[in-house]
C-alpha cells in the first residue's frame, strides 16, 4: 500500500502541475511497514489558493494516456482498488470500480438488493455515456477536502489514490464532503468546461466511494448507497 501511495505521489509530481509532499523513503523496519513523507505545515485554504487549485487540477487532468487505469494496483482507503489497463472506460468502470465494490459489499453481507440494483446500474452505464467520450486523464483519486491544503499560499495535495480515468470522477469527490468553495469550481470551469450531462454522472461516481465507505465503515453508509443505486434504476 505505501510502495503505491509513494508511485503515485511520484506521478502527480512528474506532472509539473500540482504540489505533492516528497517521498523520501518507504520499507520495512523491525517487521512494521512506513513511509517517510515531507512535513508540511498546513495552513488554512483562502479563495486565492481555492482558484490556484481548481486551475491547477484542471492542468493535471489534461494529462492523458491511451488507456484507463494505471501500471500498477492501489488502494482507495484501506480497500484494494483494481487499475488493470482497458480501453473502454465503461468496461473499466463496471468491472474494476463499481462491479469490485459490490462484489465487497455483498461479501460483507449487504444483501440481495444492493447487488441487483447494481447489476441494472451496470446495464444502463451505456446511456450515462451516450453523447461523451471520457479521456484517461491522470486523476488524484481520492480528492475529499481532507486531502489538500495549503503552504505559504500554494495548494498541496496527498494521500492519492492514482490512476487515469474519467476526470468528472475527481470532480464528483470533491463535492461528496465538502472542503472546496466556489472558487475552486469556477477556476475548474474557466480552465476546462464541464461537459453536457455530468450532474448524472457526479452522482455516478460519488456512488464508488459510498460503496468503498460502506465496505471500510460498515452499514451506515447502507441507506445512502441503496437510495443513489436507486436513481439511476
Amino acid at each position: 500500500m505505501f510502495e503505491a501511495e509513494a508511485d503515485g505521489l511520484n506521478e502527480l509530481r512528474a506532472s509539473g502541475e500540482v504540489r505533492v509532499p516528497e517521498v523520501i523513503d518507504c520499507g520495512i523496519m523491525n517487521g512494521q511497514s512506513y513511509i517517510d513523507l515531507e512535513r508540511l505545515e498546513l495552513e488554512p485554504t483562502t479563495q486565492d489558493s481555492e482558484q490556484c487549485f481548481g486551475e491547477q487540477l484542471a492542468r493535471l487532468h489534461r494529462h492523458t494516456q491511451d488507456q484507463f487505469g494505471w501500471f500498477r494496483d492501489n488502494t482507495i482507503g484501506l480497500t484494494p482498488q483494481k487499475n488493470n489497463l482497458t480501453d473502454n472506460w465503461i468496461v473499466f468502470f463496471r468491472e474494476h470500480r463499481l462491479g469490485f465494490q459490490v462484489e465487497v459489499a455483498v461479501a460483507n453481507g449487504y444483501g440481495t438488493e444492493l447487488s441487483e440494483l447494481a447489476t441494472k446500474l451496470a446495464d444502463r452505464l451505456p446511456d450515462l455515456f451516450a453523447d461523451y467520450e471520457p479521456q484517461a486523464s491522470l486523476l488524484h483519486g481520492d480528492l475529499w477536502g481532507g486531502n489538500w491544503g495549503s503552504v505559504d499560499g500554494e495548494p498541496v495535495t496527498f494521500d492519492p489514490a492514482v490512476h487515469f480515468g474519467d476526470r468528472e470522477s475527481d470532480i464528483a469527490m470533491t463535492m461528496l464532503f465538502g472542503g472546496f468553495g466556489r472558487a475552486f469550481y469556477e477556476a475548474y470551469e474557466t480552465s476546462w468546461p464541464m461537459a453536457p450531462g455530468h450532474a448524472k454522472r457526479l452522482k455516478l461516481y460519488q456512488l464508488y466511494h459510498i460503496l468503498n465507505h460502506l465496505n471500510m465503515f460498515g452499514r451506515s453508509y447502507l441507506g445512502r448507497a441503496t437510495a443513489l443505486l436507486r436513481e439511476f434504476t
